[in-house]
């Protein structure tokens, strides 16, 4: 059973991270199952219902009161699960390309962890199978987030209130 929602939390307070995380995936209606996750600071964890639309909840949560975020920062949904390395990976962005609106300004988000190369190296060569021209690194409609930790790459297609930034929020 593989993820479908990444949390980036404080690894010094992992236990109130987890705590926080359980009770906020509670307020938004989700039943969630913690998975085991060799790397400090990221929860890997499985939603019963679309982690898309779980997301959005916790975004909103977020607006409404963003001081229930203390020990959590990022909310990442994750469709897919390749291999991370770069053949596997352009053919994760053709699939993504073909599913992008090319009405809609979008960007690139991407992380690494356990993984050797330079991220503007990576983001270049991933772009390039995307043809779509309406970049916006500022405002984007869509995001195209991928999630690199070690051998494996989660990768989304998101709308732009289908992830959850919880510093950008708080404005910090």
């Amino acid at each position: 059973m593989e993820s479908n929602l990444i949390i980036s939390f404080d690894p010094a307070h992992a236990g109130k991270a987890q705590s926080e995380a359980e009770a906020l995936l509670k307020e938004a209606g989700e039943k969630a199952e913690f998975l085991k996750s060799e790397i400090e600071g990221l929860f890997l964890v499985k939603t019963s219902s679309d982690p898309k639309k779980v997301t959005k909840k916790l975004l909103e949560i977020c607006k409404g009161d963003p001081n229930k975020f203390v020990h959590t920062f990022h909310w990442t949904p994750i469709e897919k699960w390749y291999a991370s390395d770069m053949a596997e990976l352009q053919v994760a962005m053709a699939e993504i390309d073909k599913k992008m609106d090319p009405a809609k300004k979008w960007r690139m988000d991407l992380s690494k962890r356990q993984y050797d190369g330079k991220t503007t190296d990576l983001i270049m060569k991933l772009t390039e199978k995307i043809g779509k021209p309406k970049v916006d690194l500022k405002d984007p409609e869509l995001i195209v987030k991928v999630e690199i930790i070690g051998k494996k790459a989660g990768v989304s297609l998101l709308n732009a209130d289908e992830y959850l930034n919880v510093p950008k929020i708080k404005g910090k």
